[in-house]
């Protein structure tokens, strides 16, 4: 089975968004990765349901929405109705995941959950039978940029041990570099940032982590 990629869009560059998203999609992209943050589960502040929209009427290519924020319960629902095809949250965030996954679903849209590096992924068996996707921070969550921390591939493992047999996505250092690994341990979905928008020859790029 190949390798699912998914560029975010955080890395792209924003005045000439539809641009870069054609561009990545022609590419070979198979999903956009949208990375939502709020300046209080994390360190950054990124964009909200109306940029969603806009992406959404820019591509046909899945949206996998990544909310680093304190309230998904709230917010989860907006960024479903604005487009998002799966909505993920944050397994450490103080709120009910039976909750959230509901509102999420309540908008006819994929749930999924995020682990970040110092969490341990047993801590999703309960919800795993619900979850389309997993995703596992190979950085500490917040900003683009980061190396890749090889030690949280060990979760794959851990979650396929669980039963779980969705889509389980890398999140952060994704590269050349660190593709093969990824794949090795059994991830199915890659988010690349500045690896493809980060070159101006994206279809090349993105060949080259496919390869890798």
């Amino acid at each position: 089975m190949d390798v699912l990629i998914a560029p975010s869009v955080l890395s792209a560059d924003f005045a000439c968004l539809t641009d870069e998203l054609a561009d990545a999609a022609e590419g070979g992209a198979d999903w956009f990765h949208l990375d939502v943050m709020d300046g209080h589960f994390v360190p950054n502040i990124t964009f909200g349901p109306f940029v969603v929209k806009a992406i959404r009427a820019a591509t046909e290519l899945f949206l996998d929405c990544h909310l680093m924020i304190q309230d998904p319960l709230t917010y989860a629902p907006q960024f479903a109705k604005a487009g998002a095809d799966l909505v993920t949250f944050h397994a450490e965030v103080d709120q009910d995941p039976e909750q959230i996954i509901d509102a999420i679903e309540a908008q006819g849209k994929k749930a999924g959950m995020v682990v970040n590096p110092g969490t341990d992924a047993q801590v999703l068996q309960h919800w795993l039978p619900r979850l389309s996707l997993v995703v596992v921070m190979s950085v500490k969550p917040g900003f683009a940029g980061q190396s890749f921390m090889p030690d949280v591939l060990e979760k794959i493992a851990v979650l396929r041990s669980l039963g779980y047999e969705g889509n389980i996505e890398m999140d952060g250092g994704v590269s050349p570099d660190t593709a093969r690994a990824c794949k090795d341990a059994g991830a199915t979905v890659l988010v690349a940032g500045s690896a493809v928008f980060g070159e101006a020859d994206r279809a090349a790029a993105i060949r080259a982590i496919r390869e890798a």
